[in-house]
């Protein structure tokens, strides 16, 4: 999940503006709620992940403005005020199999804090919000690509072309033309997202009628145009190829701007389809949820104050009921026949709402709005008798077995990296790895396959604890795209070696009744082993693990510097191969 940062001056300033006052405890108490999970709450910091689904939240004013009327009820503010700028952009049709979704926007006016270190905050809190709105919407770029200029530096109308790779330009942190081509072969952001237009044969520039270039999209934003402390008028677009994640992207940027005291302007695009439109449209997006699938999946029904309150609470605006309109084209395009009904309610929420999809987002809304405390009782309507797993008996041995030796249990994520689980471990993929198709962080991006590396990482974190520590995990990893369950263990003491780890082994062997067993050498370089001090672990000569010690080479990369031994067992293959006394 994304992390941030935020200042308690800067959320106190922003409730200020609003007449509201800023309570650090009430924050800690209800925000979680909101979608968020809290790491630290003080006086002078706000440290908190945001859940993927609120991407809303990912800067410090964007999240003041949700919290103003989540935490301290507030009007909601669905709509967002905005005035034409009389600037037009033109995009060229070329740009229909290149980057065809451009969206514009003007923001005048905002309000700064005349201290330079502020003003430096601000600035690297709205290049990190872009960044993060690049990742969680965009997809790495690939969806959404946000650039944020100095208007002042530029000189409207603006146009969207395509260009060969030899043109050249100026581009971000450089003081010095480069083509395109050399952008993309030299440049550090270049050659980072060069992927993204692999294959092209013309690339997308925004240029102003100076013909001075604004953005390479996805890429670099053009040098000139950089912000600085004294920039107060701000021009951003974003281009892409999801209509709906680029409008989402624009409005959040401009509502960051618009926190701090900035007027929303229109910009009038003709798109490379020729069609005139004037963005970003202000208004909010009307929803349409049928009062039964309201009724039926929180377990009661709820009065106009009741959901005039709720919605409030969410950033959203209730218009009232109405009957069913089978016709309707916005319930065919809501999929409101999730419950059939005779009555509807209708909800105005921001259009930068990204997370809301369908009805059942909007009953979920009510139900964080309303309180939790508060919903319907209902009881089961089936059979909960439960049956022990067929691996029930020999998992619970092995916790035994792993308590009796004076160790901790732990449960990590299932979700790691490829950094972590091959390049560090020194280990070759034995098996399909099965990828996560939109990661959401870049430590989240494959299913694990081995379960030592959450263990390291584990003491990583607690390595400023006393020595002793020893800890173990039994869990699930998927190797071929199935779901296979292991055992590892890793010990963290000053005394230990081949000795103790290869002692621990012949313990499990002994508490699990396994008399064939026997270890062999395990060849250099294989695994994140110590050279000649590890091996592998032969059940009636079937190989089911391995042990020995950890390469302190191995170890430093998670900031320990102290012996590790340990050792990863296939549990699915050990359970076919050992009785089971029960």
């Amino acid at each position: 999940m994304p992390t941030i940062s935020i200042p308690q001056s800067l959320l106190r300033s922003l409730m200020k503006k609003r007449g509201l006052a800023h309570d650090v405890s009430q924050t800690h108490e209800e925000l979680p709620l909101l979608g968020t999970d809290i790491d630290a709450c003080t006086e002078e910091t706000l440290d908190i992940e945001i859940f993927p689904d609120r991407p809303d939240l990912l800067s410090g004013e964007t999240l003041a403005f949700a919290m103003a009327p989540f935490l301290h009820h507030a009007p909601a503010q669905p709509d967002m005020p905005t005035t034409p700028s009389g600037i037009t952009v033109s995009v060229d049709p070329s740009l229909s199999t290149v980057r065809p979704v451009v969206h514009c926007a003007v923001v005048r006016g905002v309000d700064l804090p005349e201290d330079a270190d502020e003003l430096d905050l601000f600035i690297k809190g709205l290049m990190d919000h872009q960044e993060k709105l690049h990742f969680a919407i965009g997809r790495g770029r690939r969806r959404v690509s946000i650039g944020v200029h100095d208007l002042a530096k530029l000189r409207p109308p603006f146009r969207v072309v395509t260009v060969p790779e030899t043109v050249a330009f100026v581009p971000l942190a450089c003081d010095k033309p480069m083509t395109v081509k050399q952008i993309l072969e030299q440049h550090p952001k270049g050659t980072e997202y060069a992927h993204l237009l692999e294959g092209a044969e013309a690339y997308p520039l925004i240029l102003d009628d100076n013909d001075d270039v604004l953005s390479f999209p996805p890429i670099i934003n053009g040098d000139h145009t950089t912000v600085t402390h004294t920039t107060r008028d701000f021009f951003i677009d974003v281009t892409g190829w999801d209509e709906r994640a680029c409008e989402s992207s624009l409005m959040l940027i401009c509502l960051q701007l618009m926190e701090r005291g900035g007027a929303v302007q229109t910009v009038d695009v003709t798109t490379c389809s020729g069609e005139q439109r004037t963005l970003p449209v202000g208004e909010g997006q009307r929803h349409l949820v049928p009062e039964e699938l309201v009724t039926s999946l929180l377990g009661r029904s709820f009065t106009d104050e009741e959901l005039h309150r709720a919605i409030n609470r969410m950033g959203g605006r209730l218009e009232g009921r109405q009957p069913v309109d089978d016709d309707a084209p916005e319930k065919s395009t809501k999929m409101a026949v999730a419950s059939a009904g005779t009555s509807e309610l209708v909800f105005t929420m921001p259009r930068w709402r990204f997370d809301l999809l369908h009805p059942v987002d909007l009953v979920e809304e009510l139900a964080i709005g309303h309180g939790y405390e508060d919903l319907g009782v209902d009881h089961p309507k089936a059979q909960f008798t439960a049956t022990a797993r067929p691996d029930h008996h020999l998992r619970r041995r092995l916790r035994d077995a792993m308590q009796g030796l004076g160790m901790m249990q732990i449960q990590s994520l299932t979700l790691s990296n490829e950094r972590d689980q091959f390049t560090n471990m020194r280990w070759e993929p034995q098996h399909a790895v099965t990828k996560i198709t939109n990661p959401i962080t870049v430590d989240h991006t494959v299913l694990r396959q081995h379960l030592l590396p959450g263990l390291l990482r584990l003491l990583g974190a607690n390595r400023h604890h006393d020595l002793p520590q020893s800890v173990y995990e039994l869990g699930t990893v998927v190797r071929n795209h199935a779901n296979t369950e292991r055992l590892a263990f890793l010990t963290a003491e000053r005394a230990g070696g081949f000795a103790a780890v290869r002692g621990r082994i012949q313990a499990l062997c002994t508490d699990l009744g396994v008399t064939d067993w026997s270890v062999e050498a395990l060849p250099d370089g294989e695994g994140p082993w110590l050279a000649g001090r590890a091996a592998k672990v032969l059940v009636n000569g079937t190989w089911v693990g391995c042990f020995g010690e950890l390469d302190p080479a191995v170890a430093v990369l998670y900031d320990l510097r102290v012996p590790l031994n340990g050792a990863e067992f296939d549990v699915t293959t050990l359970a076919g191969l050992i009785e089971d006394p029960v």
